[in-house]
């Protein structure tokens, strides 16, 4: 019997995590120094980041904030959009930057979504623009990027300020770019599930130096701005980053190569156990994107199964000591977006999706054994919970 055969049962009774930061030694010393070096804020750190993340996708400007929501709220304030103004987004997600649009005083207008890739629909969303339209935020969802050529196409012929959503992105490749190269600006997210981890925290990307420099005065109120009696025109957000959360990032930034390879040694490991899976289909990869890098590996259960089926599949695999989730809540089933006349109507291709995601556990501790446990475990979820129905990736 080999090792893998003998661990499958899980009989060492390991909980497989959903999500487990890949960190290493490195970024424990480092972290060492900025504690016993004095200021935790000083903002030294927050500028080798900014500097090394603007350089790693080629854009001009980064300014490094304490989320993703905090982020897209500070790029709609800089431009000026709040009440009576719409803004594109779809309902689909997971970290659900999209409420920054809510905070902001716009309002969203939910755009549904490619079935296959789960981002943004390009034609539907033209169908939504209105005079009232301002921009665009569109998702490069669970990694995969968005229909990038034919959206930059749209907000361009309709004047439209296009804000890319790379918080569930990094590392990932549309027609050889980096995803956060398409957008007039670009946000990310450094918490968890992701791939680049550092508990909280966020960056703006832009080659916008206009904006970028009035991200920086939004962000919070430096120290020499005190005596600035101009800068008080400007009120500022508690949203800036500390050093320590910026030094993680940074090394983080640096070990990137490394873990993502780590992971892309796991999605093989689960596309070879889910090849004797019947009706599998192999993973989508849409028409653009060279290279995906998810967050966490997401299966799509067939048509048979409901939302209370695989809240049953997902049960069964904690029995299993698995973590396993749906890939969040549309958000027009929220109840703040419901008192608003939002309604799951809107966006029937994304509900459809919706109830059926399945997020399964993707990180660097995760082995080929637990892999196959994982795959032959939610075979039999599937099959008690369905009557072996198919699932779809």
């Amino acid at each position: 019997m080999t090792d893998i055969q003998a661990d499958t049962d899980n009989s060492l009774g390991d909980y497989i995590p959903l999500v487990d930061p890949d960190i290493s030694d490195v970024e424990v010393e480092v972290l060492g120094r900025i504690l016993k070096s004095g200021s935790l804020s000083d903002g030294r750190m927050v500028q080798a980041f900014e500097d090394a993340f603007a350089a790693y996708l080629g854009r001009a400007h980064a300014v490094a904030v304490s989320s993703g929501t905090l982020a897209t709220l500070l790029v709609l304030k800089a431009k000026g959009i709040g009440p009576g103004d719409e803004v594109l987004c779809t309902p689909f997600g997971w970290h659900q930057v999209q409420h920054a649009i809510t905070l902001a005083g716009a309002t969203p207008v939910f755009v549904d979504i490619d079935y296959w890739q789960h981002t943004m629909n390009p034609a539907k969303a033209a169908d939504r623009i209105t005079p009232a339209t301002k921009a665009i935020l569109a998702g490069n969802v669970n990694g995969h990027p968005a229909h990038w050529d034919e959206l930059k196409v749209l907000a361009a012929a309709n004047s439209l300020f296009l804000i890319e959503d790379s918080t569930e992105a990094i590392g990932s490749t549309y027609k050889g770019k980096l995803v956060g190269s398409f957008g007039d600006c670009a946000v990310f997210d450094f918490s968890e599930p992701g791939v680049l981890l550092t508990g909280e925290g966020g960056m703006i990307v832009t080659d916008d130096k206009d904006l970028a420099h009035q991200l920086r005065y939004l962000r919070r109120r430096e120290v020499e701005h005190r005596n600035t009696v101009v800068i008080t025109r400007t009120i500022p957000f508690q949203a800036g980053m500390s050093n320590l959360t910026a030094a993680l990032g940074l090394v983080q930034l640096k070990r990137l190569p490394e873990i993502l390879e780590k992971r892309r040694r796991v999605v093989g490991w689960y596309e070879a156990a889910m090849a004797s899976f019947e009706g599998i289909k192999p993973p989508y990869k849409g028409p653009g994107a060279t290279d995906v890098h998810p967050m966490v590996y997401t299966v799509h259960l067939g048509t048979r199964f409901t939302a209370s089926g695989r809240k049953a599949i997902i049960e069964d695999l904690d029995t299993h000591d698995i973590d396993a989730s749906d890939y969040g809540q549309a958000l027009y089933s929220q109840q703040h977006y419901q008192e608003r006349g939002h309604s799951r109507a809107d966006c029937p291709v994304c509900q459809k999706t919706v109830d059926r995601a399945l997020a399964l556990p993707l990180h660097h501790k995760v082995t080929e054994a637990q892999i196959q446990f994982i795959v032959d475990t939610l075979k039999d979820a599937t099959v008690n919970t369905g009557a072996g129905a198919a699932i779809y990736l």
